[in-house]
């Protein structure tokens, strides 16, 4: 790496912290009998996502998906696009950013309840160190701060547990994918738990010239004083080598079908995108007495991206005709060589006390975070064949013909940024009666970021809020109504000459819900209306020519408002004992409902915010030979481009077989069953749409010891 090269030896000095080891007082054990299936695969409505604390899904004024570890599992899912199809209301939009509810979303990651996302930038995370994912939907500022409208994804990591287990795994697939990892956890003594896990997985791409390399190596201790107090530390390092990215789209034409190939690459075989990171984390958690608990979690992240490839810029008049377009064939290029580095520190603290107020349960949490980012960037670019860089034919690729080493490469002097939030919040649930409880809560954030190249600063604060009520008039139904709000600071990269009017974007939502268990508390489902309005959105200004012609018009600009109506509606559980389903279906239309429309598209409907999604994985037991199959569908409606040109609907099918043979797992996943040509999303007309996988089948052998 160009600054340093990450070192694992500070993440094994977590494993070899030196601490007093207690003995754990001998108990007495009480028997209880457990009765009804003794496993959900799919269903966990146990979360702490929509609150900072321990409760079930069906008590909760919000929307909120659990995806578990089985169901990663089953899916074979290496990283999160995988997983999308059961997520209702959330689609692809690019490399790891999503559509949430209509708006685009790349930042609004957590880990275990804090920022610091290893991924961040243009690499889409993995899932190996992942035991579960929540997905909190709507804005969730008034308790995880600054961010997009449509809502936020939390990873549940992997922790060090005293239950023992030991698991081998290899991999292998079609497109020479080959993979081996290797998890373990247990009990060292009475107080003292570990945790160790390495992967390794290589594969070549369906596109031209693209291949993957991806190595991690994650662990921890976990250590109890005692019965009151634990201390959980985990690192978790990653390394990730793509060939010939970072990988555009497809070109298609304005009836969204490609007119190459879906396996084209502008890029050339030596380009790349390059990933180190390192990630420390500390969770101390603490109950003073039985009715305050505090829990502490501390996380450091370092990450460094390099990446050199090559831009598809504009057509080249080959025929001479005077019109360069897509008759021409051949496209003008930019080579980019830029490194980023992100040196990230989160801090989180949370209160919760329970007690009774008026003869009413009532829980409050309270507490702040702290977050601090500082970020290096450089940038160095070569355009058209005036630096070299030559021209590319997208019907008949010459790859080979130019050579990075002979280009004019120009410095665009670029740094970094600085950025520090801090932050209090409050947040009160009480239980009125049996059946009818209420929360409020509210934030108050302090922004600070900084332009290292330009010096621009910008600070702002704000108050956000929500509140929600719950009516149960059944211990398996309830029935919320909810409003919350969201603030996104304007970044110090929008403040040029002429822009220091800019607003921070605001958006707030009301949501009315249904939650429900069926058959007994083995099928939940969930159903919910929304309506969320966005305010002054940065874009560039359409009025802008050029800052010569025209010193007194901004290049960005604060833009009206945003409106996203819609509907979700969510099924997981056991149907019967041996069938298990996730099912999905959403609704939304996102439209400019006030402001000119000229950079949103050329129209006013949304980039990327598909009309209509539906999803479905469902597994079936074969339980008298210790197997299982399972059938998903995804289906994402059409959508559109940033230069309006239709993506089109489209439907996938996936399959697989599980059978086990004592502590061995054998699985054969199939996804794109039928090898459907499609584009998951749409971005520019040079750069063109973003290709659907084509068929993928992925054996994969797991041995418990």
């Amino acid at each position: 790496m160009k600054h340093h090269k990450l070192s694992l030896a500070i993440a094994s000095a977590i494993l070899t912290s030196a601490m007093p080891i207690a003995q754990a007082a001998t108990q007495d054990v009480e028997v209880i009998e457990v009765t009804g299936r003794a496993q959900q695969f799919y269903l966990d409505t146990n979360t702490s996502v929509g609150t900072k604390a321990p409760a079930d899904i069906i008590d909760l004024p919000m929307s909120v998906d659990v995806i578990t570890n089985q169901l990663i599992v089953d899916q074979a899912a290496r990283n999160i696009t995988d997983l999308y199809r059961s997520i209702a209301g959330v689609s692809e939009f690019s490399y790891s950013g999503v559509t949430f509810r209509g708006f685009r979303d790349d930042a609004n990651v957590f880990y275990d309840g804090v920022r610091g996302d290893p991924y961040s930038g243009f690499s889409v995370p993995q899932v190996f160190n992942v035991e579960r994912i929540e997905v909190l939907k709507g804005p969730a500022t008034a308790l995880y701060g600054g961010g997009e409208p449509g809502g936020m994804i939390n990873y549940v990591t992997k922790k060090p547990t005293f239950t023992e287990k030991r698991e081998l795994n290899f991999t292998v697939g079609n497109r020479s994918l080959a993979g081996a990892s290797v998890d373990m956890t247990g009990g060292i003594t009475d107080n003292l738990a570990f945790r160790f896990g390495a992967f390794y997985e290589e594969e070549d791409s369906f596109r031209d010239n693209a291949d993957s390399e991806n190595t991690e190596i994650a662990g921890g201790l976990l250590y109890e004083f005692d019965a009151d107090t634990s201390l959980t530390t985990t690192f978790d390092y990653v390394e990730q080598n793509l060939g010939g990215n970072r990988l555009r789209g497809v070109p298609a034409d304005d009836n969204g079908n490609f007119i190459v190939d879906r396996e084209y690459n502008a890029n050339e075989k030596f380009d790349y995108q390059d990933l180190e990171a390192l990630t420390l984390q500390a969770t101390l958690k603490h109950s003073f007495t039985d009715n305050l608990d505090v829990n502490a979690t501390v996380r450091y992240m370092d990450n460094e991206r390099e990446q050199a490839y090559h831009e598809s810029r504009s057509w080249v008049d080959v025929n001479g005709d005077g019109e360069a377009n897509i008759d021409d064939q051949t496209i003008r290029r930019e080579y980019r060589d830029q490194y980023r580095a992100n040196e990230e520190l989160s801090l989180t603290v949370d209160f919760v006390y329970e007690h009774e107020l008026a003869g009413m349960a009532n829980q409050l949490l309270f507490g702040g975070d702290y977050h601090d980012v500082d970020t290096e960037y450089d940038y160095l670019r070569a355009r058209y064949e005036a630096d070299g860089v030559g021209n590319l034919n997208i019907f008949n690729p010459n790859y080979g013909e130019t050579d990075p080493s002979t280009y004019n490469l120009r410095d665009l002097n670029r740094d970094g940024i600085k950025r520090e939030r801090n932050s209090f919040y409050v947040q009160d649930r009480l239980s009125l009666t049996e059946q009818w409880s209420i929360m409020v809560g509210a934030r108050f954030d302090q922004f600070d970021e900084t332009n290292k190249e330009s010096g621009n600063s910008y600070d702002d604060n704000d108050v956000t809020y929500r509140a929600g009520v719950t009516y149960k008039p059944m211990d398996d139904l309830s029935l919320y109504a909810s409003y919350s709000e969201s603030f996104n600071p304007v970044s110090p990269d929008d403040f040029e000459e002429g822009a220091g009017e800019l607003e921070p974007t605001t958006g707030d939502q009301i949501e009315l819900g249904a939650k429900k268990y069926w058959l007994d508390g083995r099928i939940f489902t969930t159903i919910a209306f929304y309506q969320i309005d966005k305010e002054n959105l940065v874009i560039g200004n359409p009025d802008f020519i050029d800052s010569d012609e025209t010193p007194n018009i901004p290049q960005v600009i604060n833009f009206g408002l945003v409106e996203s109506d819609g509907v979700e509606l969510t099924l997981v559980g056991d149907l019967t004992d041996n069938l298990s389903i996730t099912a999905n279906y959403a609704y939304n239309d996102t439209r400019v409902t006030r402001g000119d429309t000229r950079n949103i598209s050329g129209s006013g409907k949304f980039v990327n915010a598909p009309m209509h999604q539906a999803g479905l994985w469902t597994r079936y037991e074969l339980a008298n030979i210790d197997s299982s199959i399972a059938f998903g569908i995804d289906y994402v409606d059409e959508q559109i481009s940033f230069d309006n040109q239709k993506v089109k609907s489209f439907t996938v099918f996936d399959a697989s077989w599980t059978t086990r043979w004592d502590d061995i797992l054998l699985s054969i996943n199939v996804n794109n069953i039928f090898d459907k040509e499609y584009a998951v999303s749409g971005f520019s007309e040079r750069n063109g749409h973003f290709p659907g996988e084509s068929r993928k089948v992925v054996g994969q052998l797991t041995y418990n010891f």
